[in-house]
C-alpha cells in the first residue's frame, strides 16, 4: 500500500463530516434526519487520529480518520494513512472469532480518505478511567480472555492451514511504520536517553539511569525486540491496554487495533497484563485509605490470574477440537500418539507463553514510565512524590519480570513479588 497522501484526502471537522457522509454512508445505515440536524463532536483524545461522534435523531456512529501524522507528536512526525485500513480489517477478523459481543461492528471504509465508521458504544466507559475509579467488573476477566484465546487462536498455525497463515502474515506485512513505533517505544528508547522519553523528574532520574545501565535487563529487551520483529505467530491487536477496551458492567468490547500484525502471541498478552500491574502499583495514588487501596490491588491481581487461566482454558479447548491448522496437526496427536501426548506438547506451549508474557508485561511497564507514551494511571496522581514513589515500585517488578521470568511458573505467584515491592 502506498504512504503517499491521496489526491482527495483532506482532514475532516464536526462541520464538513455530516456532508461527507450523507454521500458515503450504506444505504442500509440510517442515522435519522437531514445531515444538518446531525450533532458531530471531535472526541479524539489518543496519540493518533482524528475520532468523531455522529448523533444523528434515530442512531449514533463513530467516525474515524487517520492523519498524516502522529496527532500527539504533529506534523513534524509523518505517519501513513494506512492504518486505517490495517484498523478496518483487525476489527472485521477479529469479529469473525470472538463476535460482535467482544468487538464493535463496523460500517464502511473508505481508503482515500483513510476512513472508517463503526458501531458507537453507549454507555461503555474506557476501561482505564474505570480502574482508576477503583470499579469492578464481574465479567472482565472472562472476556478479555476469551478474546485472546479466540483471536490468537485463530490466526495461528495452530487453528489454520498454512496456505491462509502465509497470506495474512503477507497481508499484514505492510503495517511496518507503525510496528516501528513499537519497536522504538517499547524495545529501544526506554534503555537509553532518547529523546522522545518523558519521566518524572528529577525523582526518577537516578532510577532511570539505573535502568540505563543494566545490560541484563537490556539483553533481554534486545531479544524480545528481535522477536517481535521476527515471529508471526498471530494477528495480534498490537496496542491491547486498559485504554483499548471499554466496559459496563455487563459487557466488555475491544477497540482501536491499529497496531495490529503478524506477531507473537505474548506481546498482547503481555501488554494487558502490563496495563493491569500498573493499574495495580499507581492505586496508592487514587485510594488513601489503605484497606480500600489493598482490597482493590488484591482484584487487581485476581485478574491477572482469571484472565490468564481463561486464555489457556479455552484456547486449548480450542486445540483440542481443531480440524485444521498445520502446527500440531491432528493426525499426529489426536489420531496417533495420543491424548496424553498432546497434554504434554500444550503444557510446553504455555509454560513458554507465559515466560514471554511476562517479559512483555515488564516491557510495557517500563515503557509507560520512562517513553514516550505515558498512562493516566500515573501521569495524572498531581503529587509528583507519590507519583514516582508508585511509578519506581513498577520499575523493581518490571526488572524482576523481564530478568527472572523462567522462575515463575504460575501466573499467580507474579502477585507475590509485585506486594513485596
Amino acid at each position: 500500500m502506498s504512504n503517499t497522501v491521496p489526491a482527495g484526502y483532506a482532514p475532516l471537522t464536526s462541520e464538513s463530516l455530516p456532508s461527507y457522509l450523507s454521500k458515503k454512508l450504506p444505504s442500509d445505515l440510517v442515522l435519522g434526519g437531514e445531515p444538518k440536524e446531525w450533532t458531530v463532536k471531535e472526541v479524539g483524545d489518543g496519540n493518533l487520529n482524528l475520532v468523531f461522534i455522529v448523533e444523528g435523531l434515530e442512531k449514533t456512529i463513530v467516525v474515524k480518520q487517520a492523519l498524516p501524522y502522529v496527532r500527539a507528536a504533529g506534523e513534524s512526525w509523518k505517519l501513513s494513512l494506512t492504518r486505517a485500513y490495517f484498523e478496518y480489517n483487525v476489527l472485521n477478523i477479529e469479529a469473525k472469532f470472538a463476535g460482535h459481543r467482544l468487538v464493535p461492528q463496523v460500517y464502511f471504509y473508505d481508503q482515500d480518505m483513510a476512513i472508517f465508521a463503526m458501531e458507537f458504544l453507549s454507555p461503555h466507559v474506557i476501561l482505564r478511567k474505570e480502574l482508576i475509579a477503583g470499579k469492578t467488573f464481574a465479567c472482565l476477566a472472562e472476556d478479555v480472555g476469551v478474546f485472546l484465546a479466540q483471536t490468537l487462536f485463530h490466526t495461528s498455525d495452530i487453528g489454520m492451514n498454512a496456505e491462509e497463515k502465509k497470506a495474512l502474515v503477507s497481508k499484514f506485512a505492510v503495517n511496518h511504520e507503525l510496528c516501528k513505533i513499537t519497536e522504538d517505544l517499547i524495545f529501544s528508547e526506554p534503555y537509553f536517553d532518547a529523546e522522545r522519553n518523558n519521566w518524572t523528574s528529577p525523582q526518577l532520574d537516578a532510577d532511570v539511569h539505573k535502568v540505563w545501565q543494566d545490560e541484563e535487563m537490556i539483553q533481554v529487551a534486545m531479544r524480545y525486540k528481535y522477536k517481535f520483529m521476527t515471529e508471526s505467530q498471530a494477528l495480534l491487536h498490537g496496542d491491547l491496554h486498559s485504554g483499548s477496551i471499554m466496559v459496563t458492567e455487563s459487557e466488555t468490547k475491544v477497540i482501536d487495533p491499529e497496531f495490529g500484525f503478524m506477531g507473537p502471541m505474548a506481546f498482547d498478552i503481555g501488554n494487558y497484563v502490563g496495563n493491569l500491574l500498573m493499574a495495580y502499583f499507581s492505586r496508592p495514588g487514587w485510594e488513601s485509605d489503605e484497606a480500600k487501596c489493598d482490597e482493590y490491588q488484591r482484584y487487581l491481581l485476581e485478574q491477572i490470574t482469571s484472565t490468564w487461566h481463561v486464555f489457556v482454558t479455552h484456547f486449548t479447548q480450542l486445540w483440542n477440537d481443531k480440524q485444521q491448522g498445520d502446527a500440531y496437526p491432528v493426525e499426529i496427536y489426536q489420531q496417533g500418539l495420543g491424548e496424553k501426548v498432546l497434554q504434554r506438547a500444550q503444557s510446553e506451549f504455555f509454560q513458554t507463553l507465559l515466560e514471554e508474557t511476562l517479559v512483555n508485561a515488564g516491557l510495557e511497564m517500563n515503557r509507560r514510565i520512562i517513553g514516550f507514551a505515558g498512562v493516566a494511571d500515573f501521569k495524572e496522581i498531581e503529587n509528583a512524590e507519590l507519583r514516582a514513589s508508585c511509578e519506581r515500585r513498577a520499575l523493581k517488578l518490571a526488572r524482576e519480570l523481564i530478568v527472572n521470568a523462567k522462575e515463575y511458573k504460575e501466573i499467580a505467584t507474579i502477585g507475590q513479588f509485585a506486594q513485596s515491592c
